[in-house]
This record gives C-alpha cells, sequence and structure tokens, in this order.
C-alpha cells in the first residue's frame, strides 16, 4: 500500500473516531427526550371564534399545539366525568364546573370565572317579522323558535328562563326546535329552517342578521368559568393557557367577540 493511500486511510478513520461519539450522543439525547403533549381544551361552542384566535396566539408563544373540542357545556362534562383526555375545561356556565369539582375531576385552585352570558333574539337581516322582545315570539307569523337543548346547554337553559319569566313557554313549546349547541341553533335561523333563534350575544355580533338582547332580569345569570382538569396530561400549559384567557390580551380578545366580561356592561 502506497504512503498516500495509507494517510488517506488514518484521516478518514480519525475523522470517524471524531464524529462517531457526536452521532452516539445525539441519538441517546434524541431516545432520552420525550414529546410534550399538545393541549387539549374542551370548551363551549360559543366560545369557538374567541378561543380559536386564543389558540394560535398561544400556539405561536409557547410551541405547543392546542387542540379545541367545542360543543355543548353538558356534553363535554359528561365526557370528562367518563375519562376523556382533556387538558381544560371552559363551560358556558360555572354549575357544570362545580358539579366535577365536587367529584374531585378538577385540579385544585384552578377553578375561575372569565365572562357573563347573554342571549339575544335573533332574526335573518330580510326577515319580515318585528321582534324587539321576548313577548313578541308570541305572534302568528312566528312559526319555529330555535334554543339550544335546555337539559344541556346553559343558553337553552337561559332561553326557557326568559320564555317561562314572559309567560308563553307553555304556548311556544310545540314550535320550538331544539339545537344540540349554541352554535347549531343559530345555524338553524341563518338557513331558515327556523324563523327566530335565541343565541348567545358572543355569536349574534359580526353575525349577518338582526339581533336584540334579552334583558338580563329575565334569566338566571350565566357565569361561565373554566378549570384545569386533575388528569390533565399538560397542567403547566393548561394552567398557561387559563391564565392567558383573564390576562389582558385575552380580555381584549373576549371582549372583541362580543363576550361580557365580569363588572363590565353588555353592548347595546
Amino acid at each position: 500500500m502506497s504512503v498516500a493511500k495509507t494517510s488517506a486511510m488514518r484521516q478518514r478513520i480519525l475523522l470517524f473516531l471524531l464524529i462517531f461519539p457526536i452521532f452516539v450522543a445525539t441519538g441517546l439525547m434524541a431516545a432520552c427526550r420525550t414529546e410534550e403533549p399538545g393541549l387539549t381544551v374542551s370548551a363551549a361552542s360559543d366560545l369557538m371564534p374567541a378561543f380559536q384566535e386564543m389558540g394560535r396566539q398561544f400556539e405561536r408563544e409557547h410551541a405547543v399545539k392546542v387542540t379545541f373540542n367545542f360543543g355543548s357545556t353538558g356534553q363535554l362534562a359528561q365526557q370528562i366525568e367518563e375519562g376523556a383526555p382533556v387538558d381544560l375545561f371552559a363551560a358556558a356556565n360555572v354549575s357544570f364546573v362545580d358539579d366535577l369539582e365536587k367529584q374531585g375531576l378538577i385540579a385544585p385552585g384552578t377553578k375561575a370565572n372569565y365572562a357573563v352570558g347573554r342571549i339575544t333574539l335573533w332574526t335573518q337581516r330580510s326577515s319580515q317579522i318585528e321582534i324587539t322582545r321576548v313577548e313578541d315570539l308570541d305572534q302568528d307569523d312566528v312559526k319555529r323558535i330555535a334554543i339550544a337543548n335546555p337539559t344541556h346547554a346553559p343558553y337553552g337553559m337561559a332561553a326557557r328562563e326568559s320564555l317561562i319569566t314572559a309567560g308563553i313557554w307553555t304556548k311556544l313549546e310545540s314550535r320550538l326546535v331544539y339545537g344540540e349547541n349554541i352554535r347549531q341553533t343559530l345555524q338553524y335561523a341563518e338557513t331558515g329552517d327556523v324563523d327566530v333563534a335565541i343565541v348567545a350575544l358572543s355569536l349574534s355580533i359580526g353575525s349577518d342578521g338582526r339581533w336584540v338582547l334579552v334583558p338580563e332580569a329575565m334569566h338566571k345569570p350565566i357565569i361561565q368559568a373554566l378549570a384545569v382538569i386533575k388528569t390533565a396530561r399538560n397542567d403547566a400549559n393548561a394552567r398557561s393557557f387559563a391564565a392567558y384567557v383573564n390576562s389582558v390580551p385575552g380580555r381584549e380578545i373576549m371582549r372583541r367577540y362580543g363576550f361580557v366580561l365580569p363588572g363590565e356592561e353588555p353592548p347595546r
């Protein structure tokens, strides 16, 4: 073997001996590294536009994937009771969080109110029906009225209470169409399947329709609350997202999407 070939071989061997430990160390680090689980948030459907914006901002700031599960508060609470892998629960009514807390499913000290919900009477912009108060629903032109299912949707509960307060629940019960959640309820009116829908203020603002605010005295307060689930896989980020909802930028997003913050008055 020539001197030149021997020298080249020695150089390759030396290079291998220098690089091989780096590959080994890198491989061990990758093997030992555990990927941080994404953040799963179960939230009432009225929160969809606000929370989706918050989620994008949170992902940028914390480099963690946020997955939302939007639906009726009662159904989401039942999923958590049955062991669904949820990190944070944002309910449309604090009573559902209280129930989970009694069952020991909430991380201690994480329950917090973040908004007060309001309901509206919503009609298509082209509708010839004039609705200015709840009592106006009791007219012949109003054939079908959509509300969220009051058995598991807080906004549906408030709609039922308002109809009872107005003294027209019994008369209108046969005309009611129930949405599984408040977004579906609005969709019934948007598509013309019903004449009027009683929906969340947060969904009415920015929609292509006419709406009038239902007096808050006609129903129990819709106090919305969130909490970290005790079995959260990503407890730290769940707490961070919960704090972001009630932070200055988080409250600004909530306010922009029509949510009423504790101590503030709704838009008229």
